[in-house]
């Protein structure tokens, strides 16, 4: 049985590059057709984030078996590793989709109204992602085993 490809930033990367060349088009064909965005519209990615990043704290010390700690049922793990990875996309995506709608209205801030308060809730959106994405690459970290090793070009290294 194989073992799980832990989630690389760059793959991350892609996925929100992808996402804003995207979102760039459709706001170009149609942004004027757009209702405004509500300003904390981004704000669940963030709480979900913090979420992520408590239980990434909670279930590292039960994986490194500290004192007091009741072990990881395997299964608790391999889904907080699902969880993790499907966020860590998640939160990337609307990370290119979130900086395209910023680059798109921060230029025009001035000349549409409704640019002003679509600003706002780009840059919540894109930071809130961002702190999304980054909690589900620190959930990610805690549900590896003590014996694994952080750097991936470790392993193939101790491999050969």
């Amino acid at each position: 049985m194989g073992s799980v490809r832990f989630t690389r930033p760059r793959d991350l990367a892609v996925a929100a590059v992808l996402a804003a060349l995207v979102a760039h088009l459709l706001l170009v064909v149609g942004y004027n057709s757009l209702p405004r965005l509500p300003a904390f519209i981004g704000l669940t990615f963030l709480v979900l984030g913090g979420v992520e990043v408590w239980f990434g704290l909670s279930l590292r010390a039960r994986i490194q078996r500290k004192p007091g700690t009741a072990p990881v049922d395997a299964l608790v793990a391999a889904r907080a590793v699902a969880l993790a990875k499907a966020s860590s996309l998640a939160g990337a995506i609307m990370v290119g989709v979130w900086g395209a709608v910023l680059l798109y209205v921060a230029p025009r801030f001035a000349d549409l109204e409704a640019a002003a308060g679509d600003t706002l809730a780009a840059t919540v959106g894109l930071v809130s992602s961002a702190a999304l994405a980054g909690g589900a690459l620190w959930l990610e970290h805690c549900c590896r085993t003590p014996e694994e090793p952080d750097d991936p070009d470790k392993i193939t290294r101790h491999r050969r």
